[in-house]
């Protein structure tokens, strides 16, 4: 019987993070690892498995040495604690099996780290590693250029994590996105062919985390959970709806899609009734020439913040994805960004630098220009691009820098939290589920928000405005106001690594 250890690498501060806000409600990560849980399923039952988050806990030396075969899996961002993962490996004498995005599109940087590389998706690429290491004869490389039927799929092996570690579950349902973005690699991982899972597979996996006692926040992971409208009308959320109402509503729902969701009424309304009530939307850029450049044509002939503005109505907090950085990005960016940021009242605002990602047009573009610099870190929230910019680099950086410091400056924040509260209309529907940790959350927000905090003035104005005027939503305020502390902390803490890494290199 073989010894497998999964190991899921450390993540960095960044803005997906949350570290700043888990601490609140006493949780110590935002998800589980779903990709080792799902390798966690196609591995043989007769195995033994053991998984460290270490997002969660710390890797021992000792679980290292238990192991016949440490299985590690990570994106781009966590690659520096990655080497530190594989070098303790191979200094115990254990062999590493590695996969995930960061080695399926880049695993040349790590030969002579790893034993075997499973890359690409493991429904494909892994069997062929375990039959020949059942044959005590495995290769080095495992790659497919075939795509997997997301039917084969198993229920990820979720009894491996504690669920009470992390801030909320994860399904994935789909993979691939019909559109093709000059700076996405989601096309060359999946495809641009959406490929899902049938409504039986998915209610299997509801099953599965209400059988672990779970209540609350459940993510869909998919890069565009839209990808095929009319399955998700006429099966998926039908089929989730009667799952939600039979059990009580157990679950809330977020997700990622693309802005034309705001186009069809009858999909909005439908996922609403069926618990969502987030969706993070790549907006990317309100300068029309910047969109062409990187082929968003989605976003491209509407008025964006009116789109914004119907999915709020109907019940549905947009959570916004925007990038700075793009050859046509005029000088007036920056100002544009920060006041579509907030006559949009996206209060969760992700923006990042561009940077070019590994088996992206971008990528490849940048090579050919003779532009790009380095490998990316992954964290485009870092204060750095990986190539060398058509506007003047300082001022890239500064006018970034501003409008980080701007759009999660306490005054700029909670006018746009108020906002959106009150023009926000969730579904009737949505259930608050009482739990120890989160009626914390409450006091723990007080005392460090609202007594401590440089932000206090602006955290009371909220909470006896959406106390008195919108209760029903003064959980939701109280939510926004710990995600506020977490984003002005994590740009904080970037400022002070940025002075910290220019006086150095001064």
């Amino acid at each position: 019987m073989m010894k497998v250890l999964l190991v899921y690498p450390e993540y960095p501060v960044t803005f997906w993070s949350f570290r700043y806000a888990l601490s609140f409600i006493s949780k110590k990560a935002s998800f589980p690892p779903l990709g080792l849980l799902t390798i966690a399923a196609l591995l043989p039952e007769e195995w033994e498995l053991r998984l460290v988050d270490m997002n969660v806990r710390k890797l021992s030396d000792r679980e290292i040495l238990w192991a016949d075969y440490v299985f590690v899996s990570a994106m781009i961002v966590q690659a520096q604690s990655v080497r530190k993962v594989l070098d303790r490996c191979k200094a115990l004498g254990r062999k590493v099996v590695a996969g995930g995005p960061l080695f399926t599109t880049g695993y040349e940087e790590y030969d002579g780290m790893a034993d075997h590389f499973v890359l690409n998706e493991a429904e494909k690429t892994l069997p062929a590693f375990l039959s020949d290491l059942k044959k005590g004869l495995p290769k080095k490389i495992y790659s497919s250029p075939e795509w997997a039927d997301m039917t084969t799929s198993p229920v990820p092996r979720r009894e491996l994590v504690r669920t009470r570690d992390y801030g909320a579950m994860n399904i994935q349902y789909s993979r691939g996105c019909p559109f093709d973005c000059e700076f996405c690699n989601i096309t060359s991982l999946f495809g641009r062919v959406p490929r899902t899972k049938n409504k039986e597979q998915l209610i299997a996996e509801l099953d599965n985390i209400r059988a672990l006692g779970w209540k609350g926040c459940v993510f869909i992971v998919d890069d565009n959970f839209i990808g095929n409208k009319l399955k998700l009308k006429n099966e998926i959320l039908p089929a989730m709806i009667e799952w939600m109402t039979r059990n009580g509503y157990p679950f809330t729902f977020t997700t990622e899609a693309s802005l034309n969701l705001a186009d069809d009424d009858e999909l909005m309304r439908l996922m609403v009734e069926a618990g969502f009530d987030q969706v993070f939307v790549g907006i990317e850029s309100p300068n029309a020439d910047s969109l062409d450049e990187c082929g968003k044509r989605v976003n491209q002939g509407r008025d964006m913040i009116a789109s914004i503005r119907k999915m709020q109505q109907f019940g549905l907090e947009v959570q916004g994805g925007f990038i700075v950085g793009f050859d046509n990005d005029p000088p007036e960016i920056f100002d544009r960004m920060i006041s579509f940021i907030q006559d949009s009242s996206v209060v969760t605002a992700m923006v990042g630098m561009l940077n070019a990602l590994p088996s992206t047009k971008l990528h490849s573009r940048l090579t050919k220009e003779g532009r790009l610099l380095e490998q990316t870190s992954g964290n485009n929230t870092d204060f750095s691009i990986n190539f060398m910019p058509s506007m003047e680099y300082n001022s890239l950086i500064m006018g970034y820098k501003r409008v980080m410091q701007n759009i999660y400056s306490p005054k700029q924040y909670y006018i746009r939290a108020k906002t959106f509260l009150q023009n926000y209309r969730p579904g009737s529907n949505r259930m608050f589920h009482i739990r120890f940790n989160y009626m914390m959350a409450l006091p723990k927000s007080i005392l460090r928000i609202g007594i401590l905090g440089k932000e206090r003035f602006q955290y009371w104005k909220l909470f006896f405005w959406s106390l008195f005027r919108r209760p029903k939503l003064f959980p939701h305020a109280i939510t926004l106001s710990i995600y506020g502390f977490h984003f002005r902390k994590m740009v904080q803490e970037l400022v002070k690594r940025d002075l910290t890494r220019d006086s150095c290199d001064s």
